[in-house]
């Protein structure tokens, strides 16, 4: 039940928006998610209406245009070990399609899964 969101300085390509997206869902897959619970928007800023800073808390390199920032908004109830598999596989394929994953940021929000109204405003796991 996850929904990404993807958070990027302008412009950036469909093909980085993608490489990004479809890494963070293979990785959610992976975690347990099914396959077809797909929900991602992207957000596209101005420099100025993106800041971040350079180094934050020890970067090995300063973030540049092209950091991304990542959330993820899913039911309450994953451990940090599922976490930190997930983030493991995430920056793996990203480093492995030439994106550095230092400049990469991931938010994890959770929500109890009563939270969840999918369509027609049935709440099935109420």
């Amino acid at each position: 039940m996850p929904i990404v969101t993807l958070t990027v300085r302008k412009p950036k390509t469909r093909e980085f928006k993608s490489t990004v997206l479809d890494a963070v869902h293979a990785a959610l897959v992976s975690s347990g998610v099914p396959p077809t619970d797909k929900f991602q928007r992207v957000i596209e800023l101005d420099a100025d209406d993106f800041r971040f800073d350079p180094s934050y808390p020890d970067l090995s390199a300063p973030r540049d245009d092209n950091f991304a920032l990542i959330e993820i908004v899913w039911s309450a109830g994953r451990s940090v070990k599922v976490r930190r598999k997930l983030l493991e596989e995430l920056m793996g394929t990203l480093r492995h399609a030439g994106l550095n994953s230092e400049h990469v940021m991931v938010c994890f929000k959770e929500t109890s899964w009563e939270s969840w109204a999918f369509g027609g405003g049935r709440l099935i796991h109420a």
